[in-house]
Parts: structure tokens; sequence; C-alpha cells
């Protein structure tokens, strides 16, 4: 398949910038998309439409909706519709801000940027708290069948459907906890990444392990640290041929499943939580057909 946004299979960059976007009031959604669509190339910028701008143009996506509501989950877990996602990827983030700078010119007429946040790569893609993470995540024709819808449709296929949660960190209170603890929490040592045999059934991995979703709930993480100020945390960025397999996971870690709660909360907690979808490419510009644009 060579008509996704390569950037979405591509390993993390060294830095990027999330942007969502809302939508100004009698905005030209479809004006703002064709010019976005000539800005990105799937690879540098990845972007991703949020439902509200389809329905802005009395358009559907199938399978695009809105973030879900669990009533039995145990945590909050809030929802941020936002009506757009680019995600700037590359190695100067000097760079990355000029080049937003551009992006948001080319959106102003029927977009405002309501979210920016800078990610980073630590280490060998770690989590702040040091773990490793995306561990699990499908490879090579596996990630292809995780990560993009494979219908024929014209416009649909290539496609893509992202979860973007910005998680804040306590990091005092996680750095507080014993070794054990830690590696508890996560069902991971930390020393070698290597998953605990007799981890307790709260470890993120034991909530989280995707075999074990019927259907299994394979996703593919390019999830990086934020940083701002004194507070941090990661950007989870979640890729998916449907939001089946991530509203599976989440629905077992918030404890709305069985009322277990994954370990990781403990010292993090989502402040966002919005859906897009990322069209395919065609001709080296986003393939915009699906919305007959």
């Amino acid at each position: 398949m060579n008509k996704m946004q390569a950037g979405i299979l591509a390993p993390v960059p060294k830095q990027a910038r999330h942007m969502m976007f809302t939508l100004k009031s009698g905005a030209d959604v479809k004006t703002a998309l064709v010019a976005l669509a000539a800005q990105v190339n799937g690879e540098d910028i990845v972007a991703g439409i949020g439902r509200s701008s389809i329905l802005a143009m009395g358009r559907e996506v199938p399978g695009l909706k809105t973030f879900p509501v669990f009533d039995q989950a145990r945590v909050e877990l809030p929802a941020t519709p936002y009506a757009l996602w680019c995600w700037l990827r590359g190695e100067d983030r000097g760079e990355l801000f000029l080049r937003s700078l551009r992006l948001n010119a080319c959106l102003a007429g029927a977009y405002q940027a309501e979210f920016v946040m800078d990610s980073f790569q630590f280490g060998q893609s770690q989590d702040l708290t040091g773990f490793e993470d995306g561990t699990e995540n499908p490879s090579g024709d596996e990630a292809l069948a995780a990560a993009f819808v494979q219908d024929p449709s014209p416009g649909l296929e290539g496609s893509s459907y992202v979860a973007v949660q910005q998680w804040l960190h306590d990091l005092d209170t996680f750095g507080a906890m014993s070794r054990d603890r830690q590696d508890n929490t996560f069902g991971r040592r930390l020393s070698d990444n290597q998953e605990l045999d007799d981890a307790p059934p709260t470890a993120h991995v034991k909530r989280t392990a995707q075999e074990d979703f019927d259907p299994p709930a394979f996703i593919l993480r390019r999830s990086m640290p934020w940083a701002h100020a004194l507070r941090a945390g990661l950007m989870f960025v979640a890729f998916g041929n449907s939001f089946t397999a991530f509203e599976a996971l989440l629905e077992r870690m918030s404890g709305a499943e069985d009322g277990q709660l994954d370990a990781l909360f403990r010292f993090t907690r989502p402040v966002t939580g919005s859906y897009f979808w990322c069209p395919p490419m065609a001709h080296g510009k986003l393939d915009l057909s699906a919305l007959d644009i």
C-alpha cells in the first residue's frame, strides 16, 4: 500500500509539534482543506481531520466519530473535539516553529489554532519515566493491517484513524515509588524492559495486552514526551484502521470494563482526547476525494 501518509509508518522523529484547530464562525472549510492538501506531504506533516470539519461540509466519513464516554469509567477521560490536527515532524525545533507559522497562516481563514504542543524523542523512544514506549507495536504487514483502512472505496484506502491524548505526569509521585512499585506499575523491568511474569493484574501490560482482546486490539503507537515549564507528560498518538481497538484498550484501562483501574493512573492522567481521520495521499498531496474535493 503506497497511498498512506508515510509519516504514520516512519519512526518517531527527534522533534515534533502538535497543532489542533477549531473552526471559525462561517468558515469555508472546503477552501481551507484544499490549501492544506497542498501543504501536507504526509511525511514532514501528518494531518487528521475532525468530525466537525466533515459535518461543516455536509459530508460523512465512515467510522469517524467523537471521542468516547464510558459511563462506568473510574477516572475522568476528557473529550476535546478539535476540528483539525497537524503533526509536524522534523529534527530542528526552530524549523518546526517556522513551519507551524506558515501552516497557521495557510489555515487562518477557516481555522483557529487552539492547542500547540512540542514533543521530542527521549533516549531510545522512552517515556520521561524511563520506560520504553510502544514496545508492543506491530511491524511490517501487521502494522499496515492495524493502522490503515483496506476499504477500496475512492479516497478511503490507505487512510487511517487516529486518537490523540495529552497525558500529564506527576513525576514527583512516580519518582517517590520504589523500583519494584515502578516496575509493577508498568509490568516491565526498567533495567531491561523485560515483561514481568508475576506482574499484578493492574499492571499496564496486563491491562493492555493487545492479543488478549477479542478481536485482538492492535494499534500503531507514535507517542512522544512533552515538557513545558515544570509540567510534562506524554503526547499519546495511536493510529488504527478504525477506533475499535483503541476504545477496547481505553475502556479496560479506565476500569469501565471490569472495575479494575490501570496502575498508570497512580501518577498520570489524560487532559485531552480527540479523534481524527487521516486521509490517504495521491499525487504528492492529501487525497480528499472521499469528501468530494
